[in-house]
């Protein structure tokens, strides 16, 4: 677990109280993936622009993990939707961006040879 991560976490949380939802896991790993990891510093980075405050951002995605599956498994897919919300929402990138972005990525990703860096 990287302690940056969980540190931030809990800073979140801190300051959240009991709005923050957490992830499912009792044991000391955040992230099961590296694409988890990349949607955290993301919605970290963008919060330190000031784009949102963590109560904001916690509502936001204590809605869409209330919505999600009940053992929690879905829970970085609900973060990543909670942030493409916000971020349509706030008009720092449509719904519609997104979609294209990741379909370009998707379609990089797949004409990339492994071991190399996937380029847009």
């Amino acid at each position: 677990m990287s302690a940056t991560a969980a540190q931030t976490l809990a800073d979140i949380v801190a300051v959240c109280g009991e709005g923050m939802p957490l992830p499912p896991r009792g044991d000391e790993q955040v992230f099961a993936e590296p694409w988890q990891a990349q949607v955290f510093a993301m919605t970290v980075v963008l919060h330190e622009r000031g784009l949102f405050t963590w109560p904001q951002w916690a509502q936001r995605l204590g809605r869409h993990v209330a919505s999600g599956a009940s053992d929690g498994s879905d829970y970085y897919h609900r973060w990543a939707d909670a942030l493409e919300e916000l971020l349509d929402d706030l008009a720092v990138a449509s719904t519609a961006d997104v979609a294209e972005v990741t379909q370009a990525w998707h379609q990089a990703a797949a004409r990339t040879p492994h071991g190399r860096p996937i380029e847009l």
